[in-house]
């Protein structure tokens, strides 16, 4: 959440110079989307689109509310085509207290929006780039989003790892669970799904860490 697709512009560019065509779509509430509708079925059917006429994707990348978003897209995928999936720190499950942690963390981040040297100083791994982009997402997001928390209540999405299609293999990257519980949530002994705590890292692995996602994504087929 509050954030744009410019926060994905680092790993684009590492992507780019390995062969991949990249799209990056700003889910609805973000860079100046709006709606009333902020439930996550409706935010994947929002992006129905990407998938017409069978389009086909080498990799789908989802982080924290990403997550569920991504795994309901994986119905649309076709059939014939391999497709790896990244989903990075997932917001599969948040119990209620979470969610009013959460909602509140969001609306006072919106109401009094750091700068990005503010941001540099928080996070050293971070570049400079990273911190302006957070804060352009911050600016763009719709103040009203912080309903995506309320309007999936309960939040649990765990379970759309239960059908994920045979053509498609899901690697979940983790952050430290020092700093979170998100690797409770995370379902094991799932067929095709794969986990990994990335030690030391935070919440934003794509800032942090972003040569950690590009280790599990499979070269294109032009430089095998």
């Amino acid at each position: 959440m509050t954030m744009s697709s410019q926060s994905w512009e680092g790993i684009a560019e590492l992507l780019v110079a390995d062969g991949f065509f990249v799209v990056a779509p700003n889910l609805l509430g973000h860079a100046w989307r709006r709606s009333t509708d902020y439930r996550v079925s409706n935010i994947a059917e929002d992006l129905r689109s990407y998938f017409v006429m069978d389009t086909s994707y080498d990799v789908i990348i989802g982080h924290s509310f990403g997550g569920p978003v991504t795994l309901s897209l994986l119905p649309f995928l076709p059939k014939t085509q391999e497709t790896t999936v990244i989903l990075l720190d997932p917001a599969l499950e948040l119990t209620e207290e979470k969610i009013k942690i959460n909602t509140q963390l969001v609306i006072n981040e919106m109401a009094k929006i750091r700068t990005p040297e503010e941001y540099m100083a928080e996070n050293p791994a971070w570049s400079r780039r990273d911190c302006i982009s957070r804060v352009l997402g911050l600016a763009m997001c719709d103040r009203a989003a912080v309903e995506m928390l309320r309007q999936n209540t309960p939040w649990s999405f765990s379970g759309l790892t239960k059908n994920i299609p045979p053509n498609v293999k899901v690697t979940v990257l983790v952050s430290d669970p020092k700093f979170n519980d998100i690797l409770e949530s995370v379902p094991r002994d799932v067929e095709r799904l794969n986990s990994r705590v990335l030690t030391g890292v935070g919440h934003w692995i794509q800032y942090e860490v972003p040569h950690a996602i590009m280790d599990v994504i499979p070269l294109p087929r032009a430089k095998l």
